[in-house]
């Protein structure tokens, strides 16, 4: 099983739609797919049209007082399960620092999940907490998405630094470019110059296109409701490097 994150420090980058065309693209090859809703808004679960309650909150899950799998739930796409988020989990940090050892708390909870998936998706709240730090311990690569400003970049560079002080485990990083506008000269330079520096910026970039935000209007991945768009093409493409990048197996492998 190989554990995926959408994580970016700063937010409205666009994790939430990449965690959910990118969990929908890896049911479409064959995968079985877990997508966890870590974000209190729970604007994954909207979209998915899965009701954002869990009983007992995050708090019952961190604690062990509720088994992760009564937690999951069916989505309207077959192979793609949602653990979905609700409002509780904006207290996750204080849970957390209550528990033993809480930098490895949600790797160990995914754990007993290894034979029932083959990929697990973590869509991210913006943070550096106890929470994203529990992240970065489970995750094998993190999917950074970056508005192509300055500002962005400098974010990239810190989650960087900060990953490299870890001791022992350390994910990778694919980081891609989002809401990419063309038209705007410092969002193409940045595009050229940031993976000239840089080995872990994808080729694929998501494009700010009205398409995406239909998203939350048709409650569907854009590679489901718009499969030749310009917007469902590049997820694709992110797709196939994420793969590369994780050394996901063939799906039954």
């Amino acid at each position: 099983m190989k554990i995926l994150a959408t994580y970016n420090i700063k937010g409205g980058v666009g994790k939430t739609a990449a965690a959910v065309n990118l969990s929908y693209l890896a049911v479409r090859d064959g995968y079985r797919v877990l997508l966890w809703d870590l974000d209190p808004q729970g604007a994954a679960s909207f979209l998915f049209r899965i009701k954002p309650r869990v009983k007992g909150g995050g708090k019952a899950l961190i604690r062990g007082q509720r088994l992760i799998d009564d937690a999951i739930k069916g989505t309207d796409f077959p192979g793609l399960d949602l653990l979905p988020a609700d409002f509780t989990y904006r207290n996750l940090d204080l849970v957390l620092d209550s528990a033993k050892q809480p930098a490895k708390r949600l790797a160990s909870l995914l754990t007993p999940l290894r034979r029932e998936y083959d990929v697990v998706v973590l869509d991210c709240p913006p943070s550096i907490s106890l929470l994203s730090e529990s992240v970065l311990h489970a995750a094998d690569l993190l999917l950074v998405p970056l508005i192509p400003t300055t500002l962005s970049v400098r974010t990239l560079d810190q989650l960087t630094e900060f990953i490299a002080g870890f001791n022992g485990h350390r994910p990778d990083i694919l980081a891609f470019f989002s809401m990419l506008d063309r038209r705007k000269r410092l969002h193409t330079q940045i595009m050229t110059d940031l993976p000239a520096r840089r080995c872990d910026v994808a080729a694929a970039a998501i494009p700010a296109l009205s398409v995406i935000e239909q998203m939350s209007v048709q409650r569907a991945p854009v590679s489901a409701f718009a499969p030749r768009s310009t917007a469902a093409r590049q997820y694709r493409e992110l797709w196939h490097e994420t793969r590369q990048r994780a050394r996901l197996p063939d799906p039954g492998a």
